[in-house]
């Protein structure tokens, strides 16, 4: 079977490496063009081209697709059986959802029809949920509303960030794939539609989402955090100052007089905010802006934070 692989983040690559281990023939791979990274802006690859290079095989990084003459006549001389989209990043187009034989074929780090978009992992986290999964599907001009081929589902341990379960799924996801090209080659895959009454939206994280609100439940605060990492992560504001709170846990402060939501009680070194339904979360590791990572203890050895304190403003 011949393959073309399209993919770019980290997510991808333990697919693109099972198919090669597994002898599909995939003589190229498209993934996004080179971009700037981090603080410094160093233009660096991403994963999947990287991966593609070590295994010898020809990238091509357009900017654009939809009207990319130069990708389609490359697509149509090479004539795959199936294309492979994981975490590409780019609208697959028409005429190239109609190109292959057995189509599109997309890896989905969700359980769909629920979590459809951009952060299917980072939002079933920041909900609360108890498990999640890897859908794989026939891709079609919808958003993530193409037929589902194979799925399977993974828990989600209370403690689990999305950083943790992101790696988990690509591996789990990678052999779900495969196990979709043997019996799709075999003929033995009833695709079926969704059921558009239990579609759920996964929309691509901003910085705002990292914003606590402490009118919500401590819970609620808890796995927003475990979802958004390692990015918008969870974000308050003292003093006028961004701080970020790397590490957190729901807590129960006993004897403690009511407080609204986000006024902190600091003493002994801990710091914990109060937050709605009277829950209270205990702020452990703590980045002022400008400054280092700190434990609480740290961070109020070093600034005058007084219980009664206000954080949010």
């Amino acid at each position: 079977m011949k393959l073309v692989f399209c993919g770019t983040p980290a997510f991808a690559v333990p697919t693109l490496k099972l198919a090669l281990r597994a002898g599909y023939d995939v003589p190229l791979v498209v993934t996004q063009p080179d971009r700037p990274v981090g603080r410094g802006q160093h233009v660096t690859a991403p994963p999947v081209k990287t991966a593609a290079m070590e295994g010898g095989i020809r990238v091509m990084q357009p900017e654009k697709i939809k009207n990319n003459a130069e990708l389609r006549a490359e697509l149509e001389a090479i004539a795959p059986d199936a294309i492979l989209v994981v975490a590409y990043g780019r609208i697959i187009p028409p005429w190239m959802l109609a190109l292959p034989r057995l189509g599109n074929l997309n890896l989905h780090a969700s359980l769909l029809p629920k979590y459809r978009g951009a952060a299917p992992v980072q939002w079933a986290i920041a909900n609360g949920e108890g498990a999640t999964g890897a859908t794989t599907m026939r891709l079609d001009e919808g958003l993530d509303t193409g037929d589902i081929l194979l799925q399977r589902e993974m828990a989600i341990a209370p403690s689990m960030t999305a950083t943790d379960v992101f790696p988990l799924l690509a591996a789990m996801g990678a052999d779900l794939m495969m196990e979709t090209l043997r019996e799709l080659d075999a003929g033995t895959i009833a695709p079926r539609k969704q059921d558009e009454a239990k579609a759920t939206l996964a929309p691509i994280l901003t910085r705002e989402d990292g914003r606590m609100d402490f009118a919500r439940p401590a819970m609620t605060l808890y796995n927003r955090w475990r979802g958004f990492q390692p990015w918008p992560g969870a974000w308050t504001m003292l003093g006028g100052k961004k701080l970020a709170v790397h590490r957190m846990l729901p807590t129960e402060v006993r004897g403690a007089r009511a407080r609204q939501p986000g006024e902190v009680l600091a003493e002994q070194g801990t710091l914990f905010a109060a937050c709605g339904d009277g829950s209270w979360l205990e702020l452990v590791e703590v980045q002022p802006e400008g400054k280092r990572r700190m434990t609480a203890g740290e961070f109020l050895r070093g600034h005058a934070v007084e219980s009664g304190t206000r954080l949010g403003d």
